[in-house]
């Protein structure tokens, strides 16, 4: 039996419930292509499977791979390799010639979640869903709202990029062994109105790096290096990172890069 590794932040899902709401979420049907990160004993892997005609598993933990490849299930490729080097853009640029939705799920290793969730952003516009289990804190960051004290880098960026919904909250207990904290499941789709060039994704990433290098001091301050391009109102002078919209670091982001 496969006993959890600590390193690469392993806990098995066991709850059946949260596992057929899961998997109902994500709505498997036969020509969907779908990739899961992490796919651990397979508590989503064989109901996905179940309901689809091909899945992939991209996994690091070798004795995993090795556990999948023996099971020769019909349909499923075992990658070997971390997600955060691994390339989604060439996944889905693979797969945009077949019929079907292109989603990446899973339960995600929480060691490494923030920034894998930077790294999937690149594969976004071929990417039609994202359903993953994650840290609950994680999942609340990624949804706040500006003004609340969760409202982060985290937020800006991803909301940026994605519409999301925190669908289902998961106690410690649906895993083993247990995780100290509380998890919560995401589904995430790129937004439709999207329309930011690379040059302006790429300043926006500075500009909001900039304004919540502090979180505590005022934006005269952390964005005191931009702030003769953006001409900030003396209100946002007086604001703070958490205070200000999405819409608004996105129209900053056009300016710099304009």
């Amino acid at each position: 039996m496969h006993r959890a590794r600590k390193r690469f932040g392993q806990n098995f899902l066991q709850d059946e419930g949260i596992i057929y709401s899961i998997v109902a979420l994500i709505n498997p049907s036969a020509d969907m292509q779908v990739i899961e990160i992490g796919p651990g004993l397979g508590a989503l892997t064989r109901p996905l499977l179940r309901n689809l005609d091909q899945l992939d598993l991209l996994e690091i933990d070798r004795d995993l791979v090795a556990y999948w490849n023996q099971q020769n299930l019909p349909g499923l490729t075992v990658i070997e390799g971390d997600a955060l080097q691994f390339d989604f853009l060439e996944w889905a640029q693979n797969k945009a010639n077949k019929k079907g939705l292109r989603k990446v799920v899973g339960n995600l290793p929480y060691n490494i979640s923030s920034p894998l969730l930077f790294h999937l952003v690149a594969a976004a516009k071929l990417i039609d869903e994202q359903v993953f289990m994650l840290q609950a804190e994680v999942v609340e960051r990624m949804v706040a709202n500006a003004g609340s004290s969760d409202f982060s880098r985290l937020s800006v960026m991803l909301q940026a990029r994605y519409d999301m919904e925190l669908v289902l909250e998961v106690p410690p207990e649906a895993f083993d062994p247990k995780p100290k904290v509380n998890s919560a499941v995401v589904r995430m789709i790129p937004r439709q109105d999207f329309n930011l060039s690379d040059a302006q994704w790429s300043s926006l990433e500075k500009v909001v790096a900039a304004a919540f290098a502090q979180r505590r001091k005022m934006l005269r301050t952390n964005l005191q290096a931009f702030s003769e391009r953006l001409k900030l109102t003396e209100l946002e002078l007086k604001a703070r990172a958490q205070d200000i919209s999405v819409e608004r670091y996105i129209e900053w982001a056009k300016v710099l890069a304009s």
